[in-house]
């Protein structure tokens, strides 16, 4: 293994690339090695691979955005020191090894290094520029796959049957959570939530259901939080509301006519007699872009949950090639002045979607690999790991000159993760900053010193 000497910039990067010590990576990977120590193993105490080395060797897998286990594990075997200079890595444990160790371990002792990550950002003020509205946060909530397969199955898999040819897919979802801006590209993850087996039969009762044990785990970790819930069609019905209310979030959900179709009876008659506000103003950035706006204050949610008053909003987008059009409902009285930025917020929603979800399938993270099932908790330890590994990145593109430097240098995220593994297995380096410090300046390679044999 080759070592690098750092040389002078080849590009115009900001002139100053500082480094928030305690919001660095390395920073953060200690923490999480700290964190993992105070974990019960679960085996004897003379083993010779420690339940912290196997979860800082999963989380380094995937923070160094490794395509599977045996890549990692092939690495590894090749490694000269690094995974113990960089992740505090003593002992690596092999790819069967990994999975042996983590199986039986309950993801829930990883869950708390969110709350650390999140509270370390707030003690540093990097979150203040995403509170978005009456000093809350926007919370985007939603449920996607993590596998799917017609032969492999673990306990924690979901079963769906096809009426058609009887097959049967084995599938996992997890229910993921992130704080979000309009204005913002970062998304900050919370600790995603299994949906298991449990939750029921039908796509409804199993997000619904998981997302029970959600919103409180979350008020449990962060009493004081003002978040503002943000989520599709599905999650506007009366127990989720009641949900939401007990745990004291504020929320836009998504609305459909088909699912509420009192609410919209109300509110176009509300419309026609003049009770509703209805307004359009054009967009300050582009002309072209009418914002129509119509809504109504304190009306019922639907037939069955009359004493369940919503506000509701409608908005129309429209242009010259196309109108956008969508409804939500909220707990916030709804005014001429605050519609454009509920209606902003209650956009937002889409980057679970994008800025998450797609991020981990599509850019690097590969989300929805089988890195291993287990018979228990593995594939699960799996997710909360990749989790992590996402929220890290995402605090350094957040607070990060120097990671944004090497990402502005190299162009996209696929290149910058290239580039890291490669200086990773290929030179001796002592830490993240190191790697990226030397992706921003260059380097040179240094002849190896002789060893003395005497």
């Amino acid at each position: 293994m080759s070592r690098f000497k750092q040389l002078k910039p080849k590009f115009k990067a900001p002139s100053k690339q500082v480094v928030r010590k305690n919001l660095s990576q390395d920073a953060m990977m200690i923490a999480a090695r700290n964190k993992f120590a105070d974990i019960t193993d679960h085996r004897k105490r003379d083993c010779k691979i420690s339940l912290p080395d196997a979860l800082m060797s999963g989380y380094a897998m995937f923070a160094l955005k490794d395509p599977s286990l045996l890549m990692f594990d092939n690495r590894r075997a090749n490694d000269d020191g690094n995974l113990n200079r960089v992740f505090g890595i003593k002992n690596v444990p092999s790819d069967s090894q990994m999975r042996e160790i983590l199986d039986p371990v309950d993801p829930e002792y990883i869950r708390p290094l969110f709350r650390d990550i999140f509270s370390q950002l707030q003690r540093g003020k990097a979150l203040e520029p995403m509170i978005y509205y009456q000093g809350c946060y926007l919370l985007s909530i939603d449920g996607t796959g993590s596998f799917s397969s017609t032969h492999l199955s673990s306990a924690s898999c979901l079963e769906k049957k096809s009426k058609k040819t009887g097959i049967i897919t084995y599938h996992q979802q997890v229910l993921g959570a992130a704080i979000v801006h309009p204005d913002y590209r970062e998304v900050i993850p919370m600790a995603p939530e299994m949906i298991i087996k449990q939750d029921g039969s039908n796509k409804n009762d199993c997000e619904r259901n998981a997302a029970k044990r959600f919103l409180q785990k979350v008020r449990q970790d962060h009493p004081r939080l003002g978040l503002i819930v943000i989520e599709d069609g599905l999650s506007s019905n009366a127990p989720h509301i009641k949900e939401l209310q007990s745990v004291d979030m504020h929320y836009i959900l998504g609305a459909k006519e088909g699912d509420h179709p009192l609410l919209f009876q109300n509110l176009a008659a509300a419309a026609k007699s003049g009770e509703a506000m209805e307004f359009r103003m054009v967009d300050d950035k582009n002309p072209k872009i009418t914002h129509r706006f119509r809504f109504l204050n304190n009306t019922s949610l639907n037939q069955s949950n009359l004493d369940l008053k919503v506000n509701v909003l409608e908005y129309w987008e429209e242009s010259d090639n196309k109108t956008l059009h969508f409804a939500w409902v909220t707990d916030f009285t709804i005014t001429k002045e605050n519609a454009y930025i509920l209606m902003r917020g209650g956009r937002a929603r889409w980057k679970i979607e994008n800025e998450t979800f797609n991020t981990l399938k599509n850019q690097g993270y590969h989300f929805e690999h089988n890195y291993g099932l287990g018979k228990e908790h593995l594939s699960e330890v799996f997710v909360m790991l990749m989790m992590l590994a996402f929220l890290i990145d995402q605090t350094q593109q957040l607070t990060s000159a120097l990671f944004k430097a090497a990402w502005q240098k190299l162009g996209t995220k696929r290149a910058l993760w290239e580039n890291i593994r490669n200086l990773f297995y290929s030179y001796e380096v002592e830490s993240m900053e190191m790697i990226y410090r030397a992706i921003v300046n260059g380097f040179r390679k240094v002849a190896l010193e002789p060893h003395d044999n005497t």
